[in-house]
């Protein structure tokens, strides 16, 4: 697969701000690349006309001398579960199909206000219940590298998009690996934040105490840019932290003396061979720039996917409550009292997927099981919290895989949720403790698909993460 990328965002918005470029050449050329790969199914929607109006506003700002931003005239493409002007925000599930937002997510306020400028929705798994895109409501999207395999999810029609070229940048969300799990599948870079650095105000909730915010781009620069423009307290967020008052301007990074843990149970008979060797490679050359290898063991970390999949459906089934048929969203016709509209609108309009995480979380959260489930695993994740912390005590940064595979067939988990619920057993941990975590593409395997190396660092060290990213980006060139 061989795609012209774009630009780096900074070089871009130079060049519009400086009249060299036009904004709305830029919004012509994503739009136009989205109708040309079309056939990938990266995309729900666009907001063309939107976009273009956007891009001609830009652009007469900056003929009357008003600079305008960052990220002047950069075109992007948000995941559907942010609420954007302009387009439907449908979380790819039919009971939001049509629905129009009233106000729109913080973060691309935050974005247009340094001059980018959103030309479309990417498709995910339906209310990012997923890790593969199959569960979106609407249509699958295919893998850049092989149209017969996933590109990962539940962000997976950003990280497609990105490999694609069709925009600069995308936003994911990462609630147990959804931004990083596609990155690594389709190639690029994917950043999850420490939980609270990116305000959630107007994001549809997934997972409250998990969700985060993050880029996708081809490289880590750019990833520090929008961070640095995305981060930092929001009133409509009561979550949300200071940002570094050093910003996450990518630069140079010395190696040595740099102590980097290897996870000992991320690296298990269970991966696979090649994306251990990709692995071990990249480690090699950072020890031979002076970094510092060692291997650490997490005692509690193989009970991590379990604890996910007990707290996670637990905040799913209370989020969801809220699609009702009644206020927003789809809702059954010629109901003939409160209850069936209930119970047809919701029963219509949540797929499997859905329907599985609000039974399995109310469940948990029932009485009787409430002490069973919920609360062991929230006494298991502050164990995991404990381990991180003292992990980190010994190392600056920890590594491992993304996933267990490469790419895997569209298809092939489908019918077993459980083997599909597997794909984020390196990457919920991360979300549990609220760790800032990435994928780096290091490599391919024998099938040409993409490998991902997973960094993690200690909360509030989003820009040291960035910074160790930037120098394995510069020595797998």
């Amino acid at each position: 697969m061989k795609i012209q990328q774009w630009e780096p965002i900074d070089r871009l918005a130079s060049k519009v701000n400086s009249g060299q470029l036009k904004a709305i050449d830029l919004v012509n050329k994503s739009l136009a690349l989205i109708q040309q790969h079309k056939e990938y199914d990266a995309i729900i929607s666009t907001l063309e006309q939107n976009a273009i109006s956007r891009a001609l506003f830009i652009d007469q700002q900056i003929k009357e001398g008003n600079n305008q931003g960052l990220l002047a005239g950069v075109p992007f493409i948000a995941k559907d579960n942010f609420l954007v002007f302009g387009a439907d925000t449908t979380a790819a599930s039919n009971i939001l199909r049509g629905f129009r937002p009233p106000y729109q997510a913080t973060i691309i306020n935050k974005l247009e206000q340094q001059g980018a400028i959103c030309v479309a929705k990417a498709n995910m798994d339906a209310f990012a219940h997923g890790a593969s895109t199959e569960n979106s409501d609407f249509f699958i999207t295919k893998n850049p590298y092989d149209k017969t395999r996933v590109p990962g999810g539940s962000s997976g029609g950003s990280a497609a998009a990105v490999a694609l070229s069709l925009a600069p940048f995308a936003l994911g969300t990462d609630t147990g690996g959804s931004i990083r799990q596609p990155a690594s599948f389709c190639g690029v870079y994917g950043l999850k934040p420490t939980y609270g650095l990116v305000s959630r105000s107007g994001v549809i909730a997934m997972g409250s105490s998990l969700d985060c915010i993050g880029p996708i781009t081809s490289r880590v620069s750019d990833a520090g840019i929008i961070l640095g423009i995305i981060s930092g307290p929001d009133e409509l967020d009561s979550t949300t932290i200071q940002k570094d008052p050093q910003g996450y301007k990518v630069k140079d990074f010395k190696l040595r003396g740099v102590k980097i843990g290897i996870v000992q149970q991320y690296m298990s008979d269970g991966v696979d061979p090649q994306i251990k060797k990709a692995i071990n490679q990249t480690l090699s050359q950072l020890k031979k720039h002076g970094a510092i290898i060692s291997t650490i063991d997490l005692p509690s970390v193989d009970l991590a996917l379990a604890c996910y999949y007990i707290i996670c459906p637990a905040e799913v089934s209370s989020n969801l409550s809220r699609y009702d048929g009644q206020r927003f969203g789809y809702s059954y016709p010629n109901a003939e009292d409160l209850y069936t509209s209930y119970l047809k609108s919701r029963g219509k309009g949540f797929s499997k997927e859905a329907k599985r995480r609000i039974m399995i979380g109310t469940h948990v959260l029932s009485s009787g099981y409430y002490d069973a489930y919920y609360k062991k695993a929230q006494t298991v994740r502050t164990k995991l919290i404990n381990e991180f912390n003292q992990a980190f005590l010994e190392s600056d940064f920890l590594v491992g895989p993304v996933a267990p595979t490469t790419a895997f067939k569209i298809g092939q988990h489908v019918n077993n949720p459980l083997e599909m619920y597997l794909s984020d057993i390196m990457t919920v941990a991360a979300n549990l403790v609220g760790i800032p975590a990435a994928s780096i593409p290091i490599g391919f395997d024998d099938k040409n698909l993409p490998i991902g190396l997973q960094l993690m660092a200690p909360q509030t060290k989003d820009h040291s993460l960035l910074l160790l990213s930037k120098s394995i980006e510069e020595l797998i060139k």
